[in-house]
């Protein structure tokens, strides 16, 4: 038996627990299942956001101050998930992972069935955006607690020399639940414009509802994380994990992340951002915008998979660079490509630009796990992961109001782009030479 070991300067004590394969892929797709209904509910909200609530929840604004109140609306559910990691990240560092997974996907699960039951603004006026709004608050504070505690359940049962590996199976539940999403919208919009006004964006909000109790299901199944476990058994857990990140951690907080933004904010650039861009702007149909999104949520599933490997090979720091490097050199290309129009180079330059930018977000699971003790874990990665999503969230809404200012040129838009790749690329160079490892005795 070999044991592996480092902790943080100033950290709490290193733990050590025993891992093996044995149940790591079981609870590693249970991650990935649980993350990709959740990120199904979420990434609803930012389609709708470009096609529906625009026009039904915020309909006394003109077209442009509406989509600007709708992204908006869109954001705040950003803003909101750094409360969630705070919450969730005490209770998976202090009662277990478990638990917190399971009121989160609740949570999210019963706030989006809710927005499909939601009236519009004709039938109760301003009631129904204040009403958007707090059922928004409530998706963000329970994905804040989501995605960290995936990851971090999947890592603390994987083998060491596999981590990079398991932890991108959780990351393949964000193009997922972009399928999914995507796919219903695209069926949906298939409805005559009045029937899809009026009751079929409703479907794909309602059938979160059956999707909660399947996650529930399946996430009851999973076992405890062995580190946590061990934690317990030897009162090591943190007591106020987050103020121990703050004072002892806040810089491993910082370049964690820089190292998550390209995968967070990109993404709903070349998704929600361009889904209004494409229809608003340059007059493309809604159906290609959204099945674009569905070839790029296809092929990025191949990327993680395959880049997910590489991570135990190369280190995910050193992905994380390159990623965020070729995702800054596509930034404009990208934007001059969907402007020609042509159906298939738009489809085709928004495959590229996800597959690009999805090499960083591959291994952003695995690097952010390996800048955090155990006892700080949960908090850590969620904290970190929402703090970047929460400042990068209104990049649609940025986006949209410099595109009315600048009179439709792309230009701003990417260069916001660029400027947030090359963040990405800075904290996975630094990421890398930040690493720890567990103490994790092997057999």
């Amino acid at each position: 038996m070999s044991t592996v070991g480092q902790v943080a300067p100033g950290a709490p004590p290193g733990t050590s627990a025993a891992a093996t394969g044995k149940d790591a892929g079981r609870v590693a797709f249970a991650s990935f299942v649980g993350t990709a209904l959740e990120w199904y509910d979420y990434f609803l909200f930012g389609t709708a956001s470009a096609i529906v609530f625009n026009r039904l929840y915020f309909t006394t604004l003109n077209p442009t101050a509406a989509t600007l109140a709708a992204f908006a609306t869109f954001g705040v559910g950003f803003a909101a998930r750094p409360i969630g990691a705070l919450v969730f990240g005490w209770l998976g560092d202090r009662m277990g992972r478990k638990p917190a997974l399971l009121i989160t996907v609740m949570m999210i699960g019963a706030a989006t069935g809710l927005i499909g039951l939601l009236p519009g603004y004709a039938a109760i006026g301003i009631a129904a955006p204040v009403l958007l709004v707090l059922l928004r608050l409530v998706q963000g504070i329970a994905v804040g607690g989501e995605w960290g505690g995936a990851v971090t359940l999947a890592v603390e049962h994987a083998p060491p020399e596999k981590r990079g590996w398991y932890a991108a199976l959780p990351q393949v539940g964000s193009p997922v639940g972009t399928l999914l999403s995507s796919g219903a919208f695209s069926l949906v919009l298939l409805l005559p414009s009045e029937s899809f006004d009026s009751w079929g964006w409703r479907l794909p909000f309602l059938l979160a509802f059956p999707l909660m109790g399947i996650a529930v299901y399946i996430r009851r199944k999973v076992e405890e994380s062995p580190l946590f476990d061990e934690m317990m058994e030897q009162n090591e857990q943190a007591k106020v994990p987050a103020l121990d990140i703050f004072r002892k951690a806040w810089g491993r907080l910082l370049v964690a992340m820089a190292s998550a933004t390209l995968g967070v904010g990109g993404f709903y650039m070349l998704t929600t951002f361009m889904i209004s861009y494409g229809t608003d702007t340059l007059g493309l149909p809604r159906s290609l915008m959204v099945n674009g999104t569905l070839v790029a949520a296809a092929v990025e599933i191949g990327v993680i998979i395959v880049v997910g490997r590489m991570a135990d090979r190369l280190g995910p720091g050193r992905v994380t660079l390159w990623g965020g490097l070729f995702s800054a050199g596509f930034a404009f290309p990208l934007f001059w490509l969907v402007e020609t129009k042509n159906p298939l180079v738009v489809v085709l330059a928004m495959t590229v630009g996800v597959a690009v930018l999805s090499i960083a977000y591959a291994v952003s699971g695995a690097l952010l796990a390996d800048l955090f003790p155990a006892q700080l874990r949960y908090t850590g990665v969620a904290l970190s992961y929402n703090l970047a999503g929460a400042l990068t969230g209104f990049l649609p809404f940025l986006a949209t109001a410099l595109l009315a200012a600048g009179g439709g040129a792309s230009w701003p838009a990417a260069l916001l782009l660029m400027v947030l790749s090359l963040i990405t690329a800075l904290g996975g160079f630094l990421g890398e030479r930040m690493r720890l490892k567990d103490q994790v005795a092997t057999a």
